[in-house]
């Protein structure tokens, strides 16, 4: 065994072991490279879907609300007498003397002013023996007419001088109906020396005294009195168009006022003009209400709150949604495949913080809150969830 070759594994063992340690040099060096290759693809992809997930806008929608089964309508009104009227002079003279003052309560006939008119008395004299005269001359035409048809009928005179003589009788008694008639006038001329209340009611102004100069008819400033009766007042309001069709007689308000307040006076449409006032186009409304005790005043400020059925059927959406472009006035919807849709609206009236649209969106459409200018037709948005109040700790007692 001593002849045998001694074994050497240094020479053909080193280069191996070299060989092996640099493949997996090599190998960790591709698996670092790779993942390093694969790491910056994955990161620039979820870049690009962050990117892509974050240029989708969050936006916050809201449903638009019905409008209100009624409306509350509060509007100036205007009170005024059931009845009033100014009294004027149908004779002229000097007042001699007046019965009653303001705020004196007065009766149909009763007498407000006596008027000294001595030319309609000198006039009514001379009208009564006019009267006298044409009653005379009246007689003796009638009676000589008589005695003329009798001698006629002997044919003691010609038919034309009979004739002549019923046409004297006939003027005669035309004379006399014109003369009764003047002194009929006068005589209604000196009645209106007493001026007297037309209805019972309340005299409010008194524009003469003892001594003034009448002068007969209506002219600006000549009203003796002024008589109203305020048992029962009248409220003239000026109602907007857009509620017009909604004021019909029958319907009830309340009238409040600043010398009661806290307290409502009802009252009722009565009647309407019916048409629209040219220059404010606003409807005018009649409303009437009791006042047998007085508690309220002709000429006051009242405050009517109307309480209409819509005429039609409307929503309402915040002002904060409206879109204002060239085309017209537009809300920003979002359909269940969360893609934007302008729609044209038509506005109705502003409610300051929200407004009436008439037409162009629906109930069941959810309308973007606060949209931005720039948004636009097939434009993806994601739908913020509705915030939840939080309910307040309920705090224990020990």
């Amino acid at each position: 065994m001593s002849d045998s070759l001694p074994t050497d594994h240094g020479p053909s063992v080193a280069p191996t072991f070299i060989q092996r340690y640099r493949r997996a040099l090599i190998f960790v060096a591709l698996i670092i490279m790779i993942w390093g290759v694969a790491d910056r693809v994955l990161t620039r992809d979820k870049l690009a879907v962050t990117t892509a997930s974050d240029a989708i806008a969050t936006v916050v929608t809201t449903k638009p609300t019905p409008g209100p089964a009624t409306e509350a309508l509060v509007l100036p009104g205007s009170v005024q007498a059931l009845v009033e009227a100014p009294i004027y002079a149908r004779t002229s003279g000097y007042l001699k003397s007046w019965k009653t003052d303001i705020g004196a309560a007065v009766k149909k006939g009763q007498l407000l002013a006596e008027i000294d008119s001595p030319e309609v008395d000198q006039q009514l004299r001379q009208a009564k023996a006019d009267l006298a005269t044409a009653t005379a001359l009246y007689q003796i035409a009638k009676t000589t007419d008589a005695r003329w048809q009798g001698l006629l009928v002997s044919e003691s005179v010609s038919p034309q001088d009979a004739e002549q003589k019923a046409s004297d009788a006939a003027a005669k008694k035309a004379a006399l109906q014109s003369a009764e008639a003047n002194v009929a006038r006068l005589r209604e001329l000196e009645s209106f020396k007493r001026v007297v209340a037309p209805f019972d009611g309340t005299v409010t102004v008194r524009n003469t005294d003892v001594g003034a100069l009448i002068n007969a008819g209506q002219s600006a400033g000549n009203a003796l009195f002024n008589i109203a009766d305020m048992r029962r007042l009248r409220i003239y309001v000026a109602v907007p168009e857009s509620y017009a069709t909604a004021a019909k007689p029958g319907v009830k308000a309340e009238l409040f006022f600043t010398e009661h307040q806290g307290r409502a006076f009802p009252a009722t449409i009565t009647a309407t003009s019916q048409s629209l006032d040219l220059s404010s186009r606003t409807l005018k409304v009649e409303l009437q209400i009791d006042n047998e005790k007085h508690e309220l005043l002709a000429g006051a400020f009242a405050e009517v709150h109307f309480k209409l059925a819509p005429t039609v059927n409307t929503l309402r959406i915040p002002v904060n949604s409206l879109l204002f472009r060239a085309t017209g006035m537009q809300v920003a919807c979002v359909g269940v495949d969360h893609l934007v849709k302008l729609q044209k609206i038509v506005p109705g009236r502003d409610f300051g913080t929200e407004i009436e649209v008439l037409s162009g969106i629906s109930a069941s459409d959810s309308i973007i809150i606060n949209p931005p200018d720039s948004v636009m037709d097939g434009v993806e948005v994601r739908v913020a969830a509705p915030s939840v109040p939080k309910k307040p700790a309920s705090k224990e007692h020990p």
